[in-house]
């Protein structure tokens, strides 16, 4: 093998690499000592700003082979076929942790799927749970604020949580999977993944329907106990990572049964309750799962923050046949991930290999910080009389008809937040059961009473033995929550 010279960025030759220039043996430094300038300014500047949520990651690249042909429903290339095949780049993460945090916290987990579709990119960015705490991108910096370190202490404080949770039951459904055994899957392998919005999809003919993406593990459902998790936080903080990299390397390559819930787009307007709430699932007996295709991960990145840490998600990354929906959340992601990735990682971010589209592009933007990619040999405007790239009408989407007046509507009013709750915590088992109360009651016991007792009204109102349950672990009686 033979032997590479160190080099400066600049492609100079580094003939010292152990010793700065000084000025005599026991002298200062030398700022002419550019090679190590260049070392210390570099390093100072290796770390980008974490993502402020889903932060801590791991990731993959695989495949995405169709079973069946869903052109009836959607234009998109990447089903247009059974036996079609799409790369893709999966990243795994805990949502509210830091980058250095555990990978085994009691979190939701970040599953956002990067298909390099013949269309462009096509940006799946959702969780591993199917709902989420909030409808409203409104209350989203909320949320999130009372999940993170207190501004004053600077360490985590249960009552700020608690506080927020007792005025928005609307998070009920994914509490309850939250402090439920799937709190704390065992590494990214064993849980299901979920696109969590609804979304569209258009065909050819110019029709609409709403749907919902799945990801079913293949290789089934584990999870951890929290003390299997606490345990593993102190000697393994890297366990998920750790278990998905060597599973590839193992070529033991992990695969989810992709799945579709499809809903004509006339069904939405008299539907039971808004099927574009984030809070709510669409039960499967009205919308049957769809097998579409498998998921396989099976190849490990090189470099980790090349590839993982420098993934740039972007929910408004859609080809021609997938599409929005009015789901508040997701307008309000078109927005907030771009926008964060911009800030991230500048306004190039998509010129990143990892991100890079696996499709022509011809844009008209020019210029920005660290510009590497060419884009063309036009000008910068349209329209031009020098056939550069223009608009093609047949990728148009159908018109989506809205209706109402331009308000702030009370998403409260009229809606049901407790019912859904209630159907998971009944579909549990008794052990279950008792292991998910008596992990939200551990959690309650350092806040005063009558914060508790807010909390546990709406848990009663989901189901009369969860709330009790969870009072009679804190020491309250029932009598007391009924009458507050």
């Amino acid at each position: 093998m033979s032997k590479k010279t160190l080099t400066t960025s600049g492609g100079h030759p580094v003939p010292q690499n152990q010793h700065s220039v000084t000025a005599g043996s026991r002298g200062p430094i030398l700022i002419q000592d550019t090679h190590l300038i260049e070392k210390l300014a570099h390093f100072n500047r290796e770390r980008i700003p974490e993502r402020v949520v889903h932060a801590k990651g791991a990731g993959a690249y695989g495949v995405l082979t169709i079973t069946k042909d869903l052109s009836e429903y959607s234009r998109a290339s990447v089903f247009s076929k059974v036996g079609k095949t799409t790369p893709l780049f999966l990243r795994f993460s805990t949502v509210a942790g830091e980058k250095g945090s555990a990978d085994t916290e009691r979190d939701p987990r970040g599953f956002a799927v990067k298909f390099y579709t013949e269309e462009g990119i096509w940006d799946l960015v959702g969780n591993n749970t199917p709902v989420f705490f909030e409808r409203d991108p409104l209350k989203f910096p909320d949320f999130i604020h009372s999940q993170k370190r207190d501004p004053i202490t600077g360490y985590k404080n249960p009552f700020r949580m608690w506080d927020y949770w007792a005025k928005a039951p609307e998070a009920l459904h994914q509490m309850t999977i939250l402090f439920g055994d799937r709190g704390i899957p065992d590494g990214f392998r064993f849980m299901n993944g979920y696109g969590s919005h609804t979304f569209g999809l258009w065909n050819k003919k110019g029709e609409r329907f709403w749907v919902k993406f799945h990801f079913k593990s293949l290789q089934g459902i584990k999870n951890l106990s929290p003390q299997k998790a606490a345990e593993l936080a102190g000697t393994d903080p890297d366990y998920a990572t750790r278990d998905l990299f060597e599973a590839i390397e193992r070529k033991e390559f992990p695969k989810w049964r992709f799945c579709v819930q499809i809903m004509p787009e006339k069904d939405a307007e008299n539907f039971k309750f808004n099927p574009f709430d984030l809070t709510k699932v669409w039960s499967h007996k009205d919308y049957p799962l769809i097998e579409v295709g498998i998921m396989e991960l099976n190849q490990n990145p090189k470099n980790y923050f090349e590839e993982v840490e420098q993934a740039a998600f972007s929910p408004s990354n859609m080809p021609p046949g997938i599409g929005a929906s009015p789901d508040k959340m997701l307008q309000g992601r078109l927005f907030a991930y771009p926008d964060a990735q911009r800030y991230r990682l500048g306004i190039q971010y998509q010129q990143l290999p990892v991100n890079r589209p696996r499709s022509e592009v011809n844009v008209y933007h020019r210029d920005g910080s660290m510009k590497f990619q060419n884009d063309g040999q036009y000008d910068n405007y349209e329209p031009n009389g020098f056939g550069g790239p223009s608009q093609e009408g047949s990728y148009a989407e159908p018109p989506l008809k809205i209706s109402g007046d331009a308000s702030r509507y009370d998403s409260h009013a009229g809606n049901d937040d407790f019912s859904q709750a209630g159907d998971l915590y009944r579909l549990m088992s008794p052990e279950e059961r008792e292991r998910l109360t008596s992990t939200i009651a551990s959690t309650m016991k350092s806040i005063p009473n009558g914060l508790a007792i807010e909390n546990i009204k709406h848990f009663y109102k989901c189901d009369v033995e969860y709330g009790t349950k969870i009072a009679e672990k804190l020491g309250i009686s029932v009598k007391e929550v009924r009458n507050s």
